[in-house]
């Protein structure tokens, strides 16, 4: 079995991206027609969709990753900063801001977010210059704050780069790691709070998390063949046994925790992932279906929430009211809307965009003709 670890694409991670956007889309389904959570009173065979916010730290996990790997393969350099901040806007900007005009129309005109008041232009502000994890503001999406997280993390890439650079990756990840776990033990005597903002700093971790997995992928064969499967399981017993066992309420008052305990599994899985084991899970992940997914699960998990909203306040709640059949009825509704979406929306203001390369070719394209007939 090809591991697929090339320098142009990494066999599976678009099939895994996939899989994260649409539990995030599943888990608002559910979060929203079993009103009241964390507290839940559905059936217990649907407790497995409680758990969204793993999905968005194994997306900084493969952010990290992805964004680190050539700089590993390079010594740890970035290259120029510059192009480097050019191709991040290119790449998250255009759909973003998309999104967020959609998101504002939902809010102003059909239906606010869920614990939210209606955005103002304070929300406009801060989240057009994705400060949303420094500013607190009525949210248009409530999707969005791992977005304003993810933009912090992309400029603090290049300072981790330089840590792995002089002083090793293993170095890199104790710098950034051992202080949130001092602040969160020392100065909070071990019950951080839990909010909307400032998520950055201990999230963090999971970023560079990632970048390592980068470095041991550019440390070439004799890492590929250590039990990396094998070894995702056993970091994730601890942890999945007590968010089990606590529960999805338990975990929402304990994400700063958390989100530290399930990284160590998540990167081993990444790794496993990247070397091609489980095989068969490598070729599920590589399935048509999900090689879609995951080329849309940027503008599924940006456009997905007002979506979502929508459909239960507006025609799922007022008819079936909540519980299984609502859920039922959303999901199908709200997810199916989410994915053609998504389809579209990705086709009009993310694939154009993701790379400057793209874009300069583009324009170079679209100019020639201009400039044929000038000189004609």
């Amino acid at each position: 079995m090809n591991c697929g670890v090339n320098r142009k694409r990494v066999a599976g991670l678009d099939g895994l991206r996939g899989l994260c956007a649409l539990y995030v889309v599943l888990f608002h389904c559910w979060a929203y027609t079993f009103r009241g959570f964390p507290r839940y009173r559905g059936p217990y065979w649907l407790s497995w969709l409680g758990f969204g916010r793993l999905s968005v730290v194994l997306f900084l996990v493969l952010s990290g990753f992805s964004l680190a790997l050539a700089a590993a393969r390079n010594d740890w350099r970035l290259g120029s900063l510059a192009r480097y901040a050019r191709r991040r806007a290119w790449r998250i900007l255009p759909a973003y801001w998309a999104a967020l005009a959609f998101s504002l129309v939902i809010a102003w005109t059909v239906v606010r977010q869920p614990h939210s008041a209606e955005p103002t232009a304070g929300s406009v502000v801060v989240y057009t210059l994705l400060l949303q994890d420094l500013f607190t503001v009525p949210t248009p999406n409530g999707a969005f704050w791992s977005i304003g997280v993810e933009a912090l993390l992309y400029g603090v890439l290049p300072l981790l780069l330089i840590l792995c650079r002089r002083y090793g990756p293993v170095v890199m990840l104790a710098v950034v790691t051992v202080p949130v776990v001092l602040i969160g033990v020392v100065v909070f005597d071990g019950s951080p709070p839990q909010g909307d903002n400032w998520l950055a700093p201990h999230l963090v971790p999971a970023f560079a998390a990632g970048v390592v997995a980068a470095g041991v992928v550019a440390a070439g064969d004799r890492l590929r063949h250590l039990p990396w499967a094998v070894l995702s399981v056993l970091a994730a017993i601890p942890a999945a046994a007590l968010v089990l066992h606590q529960g999805a309420r338990w975990m929402v008052n304990h994400y700063y925790w958390v989100d530290l305990a399930v990284v160590p599994a998540m990167t081993l899985f990444l790794l496993a992932v990247v070397n091609g084991r489980p095989a068969a899970l490598i070729r599920l992940l590589e399935s048509s279906p999900l090689r879609r997914l995951g080329s849309i699960s940027y503008s599924l998990y940006l456009i997905h929430l007002p979506i979502v909203v929508v459909i239960d306040q507006k025609l799922v709640a007022p008819r079936l009211g909540h519980g299984t059949v609502a859920f039922a009825a959303t999901t199908i509704l709200a997810g199916g809307l989410s994915l053609i979406g998504a389809w579209w929306f990705a086709r009009a203001f993310e694939l154009p965009f993701r790379s400057w390369a793209d874009v300069r070719n583009a324009i170079l394209v679209s100019v020639a003709p201009l400039r044929l007939s000038d000189r004609t």
